[in-house]
């Protein structure tokens, strides 16, 4: 969902000891003891850390009778080490992840159903399009709720104040954003004596255009008779063709950045080498942090096709199926998450809260490093339709990604990206619908 960091090894090794003898919260207190729970956390920029330990802390002083431990984790083996986990009965109570790990998950019975556990007011708190990034079949011919969504992440423009306002173009609003031939024509005005309008880096082009493709509602996946395939139509093909021609036709796009990170341009945006660089909300955080001194940028919302709809995934607390001790879980998620705190975790991540109330925060809302423009693009987040595709992460890896980055490398036309994406991808999505 965003640049992971690699956490030290002495954080995995903490993450074993402190849930391999706990039993997912199992414990052998005496009736008169606390309940003890296990929450392991995967936060791992400073700030959200903080955030994290500070209510955790706030939690076990308000409640002695429910004692939560903090278990730092990492996003880089999350995933192998709760399968291991799961199996071995040890798994944490409450379990920090994204909706994409949830379904797996969910379907092996590792996760338990939230649907009938939430509390009223985090319910009605959260919008049903952040609800149905963890809603998944549960199994028994309805649909669970495995997590609760928290942070999610929405694409923006970081532009060059300098250059965008010398280029006379008209600064786009949430209410009113530029359409995508009005984009293209921004960039192609910005680009001038060997600076270029815009980057975009595509060392890991899939999220970023899939979920950008919603703008023309491409899905790139479709379901008939219980049997989902891979669709590449005029509506998938919309954003692609539209990088492309920015790249090859406008010359508008810096070839620099093609085979780069999405943090890896920012020493060319701060010398002037290009003037807009499309990038998920969290990269304001780098650029407020590091920026030169006197380096002036704004925060502008995406672009809009038909719509101006975006995918997304959300962070998540689930809680494990084997846990001894769920409703305090449940309890302890209710306060981790409700409106105040998420807006301190979102603050901290440099993401976007899910909850209203915390959406409506003074620091959600002020104009500062792009607040302003960050928190109003949540409203055109729906439901990544790659979430529940099962087989999704292989075919994001062994085809999605080299394909793309042939195509927008110009190696490859667009008909044959197609062409691989479908017929490629659909043998592995046929590997998981057996």
């Amino acid at each position: 969902m965003r640049i992971r960091s690699a956490l030290a090894a002495a954080a995995i090794l903490t993450l074993a000891a402190a849930c391999g003898g706990g039993g997912g919260g199992e414990s052998s207190s005496a009736p008169n003891e606390p309940v003890k729970i296990n929450f392991l956390s995967l936060a791992w920029q400073k700030e959200s850390v903080a955030a994290n330990k500070q209510l955790v802390d706030e939690w076990n002083k308000a409640n002695p009778n429910i004692q939560v431990t903090y278990v730092q984790g990492s996003w880089d083996n999350v995933n192998d080490q709760l399968v291991t986990q799961f199996a071995g009965g040890t798994a944490p109570d409450v379990i920090h992840n994204d909706s994409p790990a949830l379904s797996g998950f969910a379907g092996d019975g590792y996760l338990l159903d939230l649907k009938d556990k939430l509390p009223a007011e985090l319910k009605n708190d959260i919008p049903q399009p952040a609800w149905d990034t963890v809603t998944f079949d549960d199994g028994k011919g309805g649909q669970g709720v495995y997590g609760v969504p928290f942070l999610q992440e929405s694409q923006v423009i970081i532009a060059n104040k300098k250059l965008l306002d010398a280029s006379g173009v008209r600064v786009p609003t949430p209410d009113n954003p530029w359409t995508w031939d009005e984009f293209s024509a921004a960039a192609k005005k910005m680009t001038k004596g060997g600076n270029f309008g815009v980057a975009w880096p595509m060392k890991s082009p899939v999220n970023k255009t899939l979920n950008l493709a919603l703008n023309f509602g491409g899905t790139f996946f479709q379901t008939a008779d219980g049997k989902t395939t891979v669709k590449v139509g005029p509506e998938e093909r919309e954003v692609l063709q539209r990088i492309h021609d920015q790249l090859y036709k406008d010359k508008s796009a810096d070839p620099a950045a093609l085979g780069q990170g999405t943090a890896d341009p920012l020493p060319a945006f701060y010398k002037g080498k290009f003037a807009l660089l499309p990038a998920g909300v969290y990269l304001r955080q780098q650029v407020a942090e590091q920026a030169p001194e006197g380096f002036e940028w704004v925060t502008l919302p995406a672009p809009k096709g038909t719509s101006a709809q975006q995918g997304a995934v959300s962070q998540t607390l689930s809680i494990a199926q084997d846990s001894k001790h769920p409703d305090e879980a449940m309890k302890f998620i209710g306060f981790f998450l409700n409106g105040a705190n998420q807006a301190k975790l979102a603050k901290g991540d440099w993401l976007l809260p899910t909850s209203k109330t915390a959406a409506a925060d003074p620091a959600m809302t002020t104009k500062e490093n792009g607040w302003d423009v960050a928190t109003a693009s949540a409203k055109n987040l729906v439901v990544a339709p790659f979430l529940k595709v099962g087989g999704f992460d292989e075919w994001k890896t062994k085809v999605a990604t080299p394909v793309l980055q042939e195509y927008f490398g110009n190696k490859i036309t667009i008909d044959q990206a197609a062409s691989r994406l479908v017929e490629d991808g659909n043998k592995v999505l046929e590997r998981y619908q057996r």
